[in-house]
């Protein structure tokens, strides 16, 4: 499955203060399908629950392309579609004829009264009765039906937006908490030696009694951060588990690499599945105007019936027609029709703050990014390379007899501290540049 990242060994890789995901027009629905998308979606329901779970090493690509095939969230919006394309297939439709009958003409007073037939005008009616709503609205019924299809369309893909975001930050999350936790284990290891040797330097009279306690503070620190980082990992398999269904989810290859093109995603923030929604919300709208202003025209309706009476008489057929006579439109119609016109203004407006709020969270999202990118390149290339410098000319120096073992101590532990900060921030980058990607690439590219 392309994601359009491009992956680079040894290059690792976060959601923007506003999220361009998430909000949905009003009267969200369902979804555009072809009929194969109906059958897939069923597949794939009853294919689900006999499904092995994958407890495979996932990489990034694959940790995507899994909770798209098996994500419930997922499936349910896939069936929204296949209803609202099912529903389409009624709309516009004639309504069902109405079987009407009864007895006519029925003397209830006189010599004849109670006795059917005796009189020449009484007899038993059976006839069949069809409304037949005008062109207008029947034309207006079908648009608001692909209209409809259209939203859950639309509402499907900012469902699968939504669904790539949080696999793909959960996976990075994953894989950097595993070489966070591996560096820190080095770094403990690393450091064990000095810190072992820190009581000797107090016996021998170098140092004072309270660098004894040194290693034991820097110990605990690092052994919270730890701690912090194993509870992050839980959270980041339940969030994998979640969407993926894979019982023990484990990151697996290279992350994505840590770049992103602002002028791509600028070009394609039209494309975005939310401002789709709210196209589609506006196409609705429309539809719901053009269906209230059908009211204006008349309805038809018409009737044939037979009725028996005694053969002495003969028996009579029926033929009529009824048409409503919208004479009060200011009263009823136009109302409705302002209110609606109202309505698809209001969601045009709406779709225009939403897209105005997309650029704004992107400029922001892409600002807070080049900081970031700043602060880990400046982390890795001037923090870092200095930290160990120092540690080299301190080593030196305890070598010469011109520092004590406490310094050298610090020293260490402040290459080590640089070391994992600068990780720190490549994965807060990481993130950071994943969620800038997923959130804001249209699916065209």
């Amino acid at each position: 499955m392309n994601t359009g990242y491009r992956t680079a060994p040894g290059r690792p890789m976060s959601r923007a203060a506003v999220d361009p995901i998430r909000g949905k027009p009003p009267r969200f629905a369902r979804s555009r399908p072809t009929r194969t998308v109906g059958a897939a979606a069923a597949i794939c329901l009853l294919s689900a629950s006999g499904m092995p779970a994958s407890a495979e090493p996932l990489t990034f690509d694959e940790a995507l392309a899994l909770a798209e095939t098996t994500a419930p969230q997922l499936r349910a919006s896939a069936l929204g579609v296949e209803a609202a394309s099912a529903a389409s297939a009624a709309a516009g439709r004639l309504p069902d004829p109405q079987l009407r009958f009864g007895i006519d003409n029925l003397p209830v007073s006189g010599p004849m009264a109670g006795r059917f037939g005796d009189d020449e005008m009484t007899m038993a009616r059976i006839g069949l009765m069809q409304e037949v709503p005008s062109g207008a609205r029947r034309r207006a019924e079908r648009a608001v039906a692909e209209a409809d299809i259209d939203v859950a369309v639309a509402g499907d893909a900012v469902a699968r937006r939504e669904a790539r975001i949080a696999v793909g930050l959960a996976w990075i999350d994953l894989h950097y908490i595993g070489r966070r936790l591996a560096a820190i284990e080095e770094v403990l290891s690393t450091l064990e030696p000095l810190w072992e040797a820190a009581p000797a330097g107090v016996v021998s009279g170098a140092d004072r009694p309270a660098g004894a306690l040194t290693p034991v503070l820097l110990r605990a620190a690092l052994e919270d951060r730890r701690s912090m980082l194993i509870a992050d990992e839980t959270r980041a398999r339940g969030e994998l588990t979640r969407w993926t269904g894979d019982p023990d989810p484990a990151a697996s290859g290279p992350a994505p690499d840590l770049e992103v093109e602002p002028a791509v995603l600028r070009i394609g923030l039209e494309r975005l599945p939310a401002l789709q929604a709210w196209r589609a919300a506006g196409s609705r709208a429309d539809a719901e105007v053009d269906l209230a202003r059908s009211g204006r025209r008349p309805d038809w309706s018409f009737e044939v019936s037979y009725g028996r009476r005694d053969p002495v008489f003969g028996d009579m057929l029926s033929v009529g027609a009824s048409v409503s006579l919208p004479l009060f439109a200011n009263q009823r119609q136009e109302p409705l029709i302002a209110a609606r016109s109202a309505d698809a203004l209001g969601v045009r407006l709406e779709r225009e703050a939403a897209a105005r709020e997309i650029r704004a969270a992107l400029d922001a999202a892409l600002a807070d990014l080049a900081a970031r990118r700043d602060q880990w390149v400046r982390s890795r290339d001037v923090i870092l390379p200095a930290a160990r410098q120092r540690a080299d000319l301190e080593t030196a120096s305890y070598a010469a007899g011109r520092a004590g073992l406490a310094e050298v101590l610090e020293v260490f532990t402040a290459m080590a501290d640089a070391r994992l900060d600068a990780l720190d921030r490549e994965a807060a980058l990481a993130r950071d540049t994943v969620r800038i990607t997923l959130t804001y690439r249209s699916d065209d590219r």
